[in-house]
């Protein structure tokens, strides 16, 4: 179980999975503050643990709804600018920990639940989920929502979600690269596992982070800053202990033995 008595949410270890799950069907699992807090709060706890993979699951009828209308109601504008720098937090955390984030999505992921999906490192969607940027249909266009969106699935396609507001199908979001796979209901805890012990069972825990970190750091700078950051960082990871196990394993032929872990 999780350190921080958590109320919106649960928190679990599995060996080296750590499973966040969203758990406040009610509310269909609604952007509230509470829950991005405690979101926020969660990744950072097992972003200092021992886990090697993350996976952000969710109880209920949707896995999330995104932001609850009702909330925003007679809003303020600091109040609104507070509440969307709370996500904004929320999403950030999601890239600075050094593990790997699956999304295991079930049903409804809309508007800001959509958004976390596709901030997620990867995601694994059962058939019969959605995925929409709905705000449009209430005077809202999502805006923060479209940032991440546009990141997965291009300028056109990520434009038509967020001008129309309409849903696409697990499978459409796998063809336009928002999700990695689309699974069979029944299918979805396996295939979350799979993916999970696909990255946990081969390859060193710390240069797997500092891959992640570089991801997102050249991700949005021109092609010439992006080698510039990525070289930089392969000097660095190609001298550290796990690189060198890894390079003198190839030339002894046998397996290699990774120490660091993905905190160090």
């Amino acid at each position: 179980m999780g350190i921080q008595p958590y109320q919106q949410l649960d928190l679990s270890y599995d060996g080296a999975v750590a499973t966040i799950t969203l758990n406040n069907p009610g509310k269909r699992n609604a952007l509230s503050e509470a829950m991005m807090l405690e979101i926020t709060a969660a990744l950072w706890e097992v972003g200092a643990s021992d886990a090697l993979v993350v996976v952000l699951a969710a109880n209920g009828p949707a896995f999330s709804a995104g932001h609850n209308l009702a909330d925003l109601v007679g809003i303020t504008l600091p109040q609104a600018r507070k509440l969307f720098g709370v996500c904004v937090a929320m999403i950030e955390t999601l890239q600075r920990i050094p593990q790997p984030v699956i999304a295991k999505v079930h049903a409804v992921a809309a508007a800001g639940g959509c958004q976390l999906v596709a901030s997620c490192d990867l995601a694994v969607a059962a058939e019969s989920a959605s995925f929409s940027i709905p705000g449009i249909k209430r005077g809202l266009f999502c805006h923060t929502p479209l940032v991440a969106v546009s990141r997965n699935v291009g300028a056109k396609r990520a434009l038509e979600m967020a001008f129309t507001g309409d849903a696409v199908s697990a499978k459409t979001a796998a063809e336009w690269g928002l999700i990695n796979y689309a699974v069979p209901d029944a299918e979805l805890d396996s295939a979350v596992a799979t993916l999970a012990h696909r990255i946990i069972d081969d390859g060193s825990p710390y240069a797997r982070g500092m891959g992640k970190k570089l991801f997102y750091d050249q991700i949005g700078v021109t092609q010439a800053s992006a080698y510039d950051l990525a070289a930089e960082v392969v000097a660095l990871n190609a001298v550290l202990p796990d690189a060198q196990e890894g390079f003198a394993s190839f030339v002894e032929k046998r397996k290699p033995v990774y120490r660091m872990l993905p905190n160090a």
